[in-house]
């Protein structure tokens, strides 16, 4: 999983297998260890829209109906994008992708597969 953040926005893309994982009910994760000893963790799984953090661990869980409708649309560009509200009433934007050109790869390299039987 691929996790940007830049101010109020963060960009979460994964690729097919992580995909696969969420939808059979698991987790996409990022982990990444600091020069400190800490190690930051970003795990997304799919419920509803929400987040926490646990020290170092943020968990975030998507919509799954929508990551699923996303799923079917594959490959694609368009992502899916949600608002956290803040406690002072800003909010965190949060953009979800599947990395558009491993779609492609997997899911047209499949199709064609199937029409060479």
């Amino acid at each position: 999983m691929r996790v940007q953040l830049e101010g109020q926005t963060l960009r979460l893309r994964i690729d097919e297998a992580e995909l696969a994982q969420l939808l059979a009910g698991g987790a996409a994760e990022n982990r990444t260890r600091l020069p400190d000893g800490r190690t930051e963790i970003q795990q997304v799984r799919l419920g509803m829209l929400g987040w926490q953090c646990e020290g170092d661990h943020w968990h975030i869980q998507l919509p799954d109906d929508e990551v699923r409708a996303l799923s079917v649309r594959l490959p694609s560009r368009d992502g899916l994008q949600f608002s956290l509200p803040l406690p002072d009433g800003d909010e965190l934007q949060l953009l979800f992708d599947v990395d558009v050109r491993d779609s492609a790869r997997k899911r047209l390299h499949k199709s064609s597969e199937g029409e060479a039987s």
